[in-house]
């Protein structure tokens, strides 16, 4: 009898252990906006890459072969740090770009010579200042240190990119993206020359609401749009 009591007494010290350890673990998952971010990131990133390979492959001018180099090269870097931060905290990658971003890709095969040029620097332009109001957004809304500090490192990187991004657009005389008093982001100077890179409402937006945070290449209202200086 004392033995039962016994069993029935450790049995209740392992369900109050397993408790805790199940609280815990809930509660380190990363949050959506975290968790979006990372996605958003990522897709990003493939973007990029191909982007930069087909920078180097049409570009006509010299600039813009060798900045897609160097896109595509610290963009596969960025996105070693994403997958390893996102397999860390079981958060599930997309495998290809958004809809909006591979629409653009599409335009960029399709596109040659000074036109291939102008569409790909301005859809770079657009998505750069997108993707670095998201990169912002996950640093001021993010709760996983890692996940923050990974957008704490993109940034100045992100803005390094859209600094020469805008030296090549004057350079070539294509319009940089200008922004409203709200710090909407309008490519081309006009809104509807070139698409942004996801710049559609298809892709999550970090933050969970789709609406107020922005994803990279996704639109928004709330945060400033990056210097050009």
């Amino acid at each position: 009898m004392l033995g039962i009591k016994r069993l029935g007494l450790l049995a209740a010290l392992v369900l109050v252990g397993v408790a805790p350890a199940a609280a815990a673990q809930a509660a380190a998952q990363p949050s959506t906006q975290d968790t979006q971010y990372l996605q958003a990131v990522h897709q990003v990133n493939l973007f990029e890459i191909t982007a930069g390979d087909l920078a180097q492959q049409k570009g006509q001018d010299q600039g813009v072969k060798d900045l897609g180099a160097m896109l595509k090269t610290d963009h596969t870097q960025l996105d070693q740090t994403v997958q390893q931060t996102a397999s860390q905290l079981g958060v599930e990658l997309p495998n290809e770009p958004s809809a909006d971003q591979q629409a653009v890709i599409d335009k960029l095969n399709n596109a040659s010579g000074a036109e291939f040029d102008r569409l790909w620097v301005t859809s770079e332009l657009a998505g750069h200042v997108q993707a670095i109001q998201a990169t912002q957004t996950e640093i001021s809304q993010g709760s996983e240190q890692s996940v923050v500090q990974l957008a704490q490192t993109a940034l100045p990187t992100l803005q390094a990119h859209y600094d020469e991004l805008v030296q090549l657009a004057n350079k070539l005389g294509i319009p940089v993206p200008q922004t409203s008093a709200s710090g909407t982001p309008s490519p081309g100077g006009t809104g509807t020359e070139s698409p942004a890179p996801g710049g559609g409402t298809e892709s999550p937006a970090p933050g969970g609401t789709g609406t107020e945070a922005p994803a990279p290449g996704g639109g928004t209202t709330e945060t400033p749009a990056p210097s050009e200086s």
